[in-house]
C-alpha cells in the first residue's frame, strides 16, 4: 500500500520511536534525520521528552479495535496539534504539514507523528499499524505489502514462527 510521502514518513517515524531501545540524543536525532524532520538537534531532556512521546505511540500499533486506536490517535492529536498547512520548501513538491517549521524539534516531531498515524489510519482503517505476532516480540511496524496481510515485523521472525509450527507439527504423541 502506498501511503502519501507525508502520512508514510509520520507513521514510519513513530514506528521507529516506539521500536529504538536507545534513547540517547545522538540515537533520536539520527532516527529524526533518517524521515527528513529538519534540524534533529536534541538535548537531554528534549530526547526524554521523545521517549515519553513514543510510549504514548506504541498502544496505537497492532491495536485491534478500530474504535480505541482512533481515541488513541485522536488524543495524540489533541496534544500536538497545529494548524495543517500545504508547503513546498526546499525544492520538495506540494506537501501537507501538521506542524509550524518554526516550531522546536520534539513538538515538530509529534505533530508529524500524530498526523501520520491519523492518515494511516484513513487510509488503511488502522490495520496497516502492526505489532509482529511473534511471541516475545514487541516489535511494531507499518505495513506496505500490497495486500496488507503482514504479521510479522521482520522475515526473519516470521521465519521462527514457521519452524516452530512445522517442528511441533512434526512431533507424534
Amino acid at each position: 500500500m502506498h501511503f502519501n510521502t507525508y502520512g508514510g514518513n509520520g507513521a514510519a517515524l513513530s514506528a521507529d520511536l516506539v521500536n529504538t531501545r536507545d534513547h540517547a540524543p545522538r540515537t533520536l536525532e539520527r532516527i529524526l534525520a533518517a524521515h527528513s524532520m529538519l534540524r534533529p538537534e536534541l538535548t537531554p531532556a528534549q530526547a526524554e521528552e521523545l521517549r515519553m512521546w513514543a510510549e504514548r505511540l506504541a498502544p496505537v500499533f497492532g491495536e485491534r479495535d478500530q474504535d480505541v486506536q482512533i481515541e488513541l490517535v485522536n488524543a495524540l492529536l489533541k496534544i500536538s496539534a497545529a494548524t495543517p498547512y500545504i508547503s513546498a520548501h526546499d525544492g520538495r513538491k506540494p506537501h501537507l504539514h501538521f506542524f509550524s517549521v518554526d516550531a522546536d524539534i520534539v513538538n515538530r516531531a509529534k505533530d508529524t507523528t500524530a498526523g501520520g498515524l491519523a492518515m494511516a489510519i484513513s487510509f488503511s482503517d488502522g490495520r496497516r499499524l502492526g505489532r509482529c505476532d511473534r511471541e516475545g516480540c514487541s516489535t511494531v511496524y507499518v505495513d506496505t505489502s500490497r495486500n496488507g496481510r503482514r504479521r510479522f515485523c521482520t522475515l526473519a521472525c516470521a521465519n521462527r514462527v514457521n519452524v516452530a509450527n512445522h517442528r511441533a507439527r512434526r512431533v507424534t504423541p
